[in-house]
């Protein structure tokens, strides 16, 4: 009894502690707030101004706490200051929420810290200006942690001469820039390449993905992301797999080449299992480590391995695998041998193309004989013309005589 009694005591208690009746004491909550846009592609400054009631209290500290719907993460976000203004990062394609207290503590307040029982929020709504739909499946890659690239789905209601055009803001700029090299197919611009301008890591990149159509500017679409959570490691170019004692198979690869710092590495082991029988058994293995031991492998069976990789938990809150490494097998595999059926029917295809080949040169003999025949002929024909002339020639020259 005495514990519940002494729990309801600590709740008054904490209660009072942020109450605008604590002492009589009333906390009105600031006033016109503000949500400015400067151009950072949703990097939005909230601004306030004090309550009217507590401008000429100065022997209290004034403090505001500030709350704000995150809508990357779907929850509300709180923070406290003595400053009438702050910046925050939003999703500019969803409504802007915020809310602000005034608190206040010192000597009118005996100490104690007042909160104002009402707030004044301010929503804000995404413009609705612009044609059609905005860009789908935008994805950024940090590819080996040595380039960036941005690509994007184009709608396929959008009309042949639309242009779309891809604008990005970090800390480090002074103002927006436009991608420094796109990426095109058939003059359709669909991502972006950043090899020669680097992106920082572990700070928010703001992308604004809009255009122009002959119907008006396209609907723009907003995205913020960190580039360390986009890494994709390189492939795995060489496993080393052999026997052991005791029947086991050992598997053993080494990083991809690149910069992805090796403890950072996560990796899939994907091993394909063929008995005699034909049968396949795939199994799929998770692992920090960068080798394998697998026990019981029968001589019957044949054992394929390949492996990737992504940045762990620990490294990254996200990423992306990296493509499969070549296939090493256990022992190596070869080409099967053709069935029976296959062997008679790739015998009968090997004696057709024989006899097609011999019809066709025994043709052409015959082709050349004949144009041969013909070519005698002709020079035969020109002998007997000269002897009739002769012949005739000779009997005019007797009769003449």
């Amino acid at each position: 009894m005495a514990n519940t009694s002494w729990l309801i005591v600590m709740l008054l208690s904490i209660t009072c502690r942020e109450s605008m009746h604590c002492n009589g004491f009333t906390v009105d909550p600031p006033v016109d707030v503000v949500i400015s846009d400067v151009g950072q592609l949703g990097r939005l400054q909230i601004s306030w101004s004090p309550p009217a009631s507590q401008v000429n209290v100065t022997e209290c500290s004034q403090l505001y706490q500030l709350e704000y719907f995150d809508t990357y993460i779907d929850s509300w976000s709180a923070i406290r200051t003595a400053k009438m203004n702050y910046t925050a990062q939003f999703d500019l394609m969803k409504d802007v929420r915020v809310r602000v207290y005034t608190l206040l503590r010192g000597p009118c307040t005996n100490g104690i810290l007042i909160k104002s029982s009402s707030y004044t929020e301010l929503v804000q709504n995404p413009p609705s200006t612009g044609v059609g739909t905005p860009v789908q499946d935008f994805v950024c890659v940090y590819h080996n942690m040595k380039y960036v690239e941005c690509n994007w789905g184009r709608s396929p209601k959008l009309s042949a001469n639309s242009q779309q055009h891809l604008y990005f803001w970090h800390r480090e700029l002074d103002q927006t820039e436009e991608c420094p090299k796109y990426l095109k197919a058939s003059g359709t611009r669909f991502g972006c390449n950043f090899t020669e301008n680097s992106l920082p890591e572990f700070t928010d990149i703001n992308f604004c993905v809009n255009g122009s159509s002959p119907e008006g500017p396209l609907k723009p679409a907003f995205i913020s992301l960190q580039i360390q959570n986009q890494v994709k490691p390189g492939t795995t170019e060489k496993l080393h797999l052999r026997k052991v004692p005791e029947a086991q198979l050992e598997l053993r690869w080494d990083n991809p080449a690149g910069k992805v710092p090796a403890h950072c590495l996560e990796w899939e082991v994907e091993h394909n299992q063929e008995g005699p029988d034909g049968k396949i058994a795939l199994q799929q293995i998770l692992t920090d480590q960068k080798s394998l031991t697998l026990p019981s492998i029968h001589d019957t069976q044949i054992n394929c391995f390949r492996v990737r990789s992504k940045l762990s938990k620990y490294c990254a809150n996200k990423g992306f695998w990296s493509g499969w490494s070549p296939a090493t097998c256990q022992p190596e595999k070869r080409e099967k041998a053709p069935k029976p059926e296959q062997s008679r029917d790739i015998v009968h295809v090997y004696v057709f193309i024989a006899f097609a080949i011999i019809a066709i040169l025994v043709l052409s003999l015959c082709v050349g004989a004949v144009l041969k025949m013909r070519s005698l002929r002709d020079v035969k024909k020109p002998d007997a013309l000269l002897a009739n002339v002769f012949a005739r020639n000779s009997v005019l020259t007797v009769m003449d005589a």
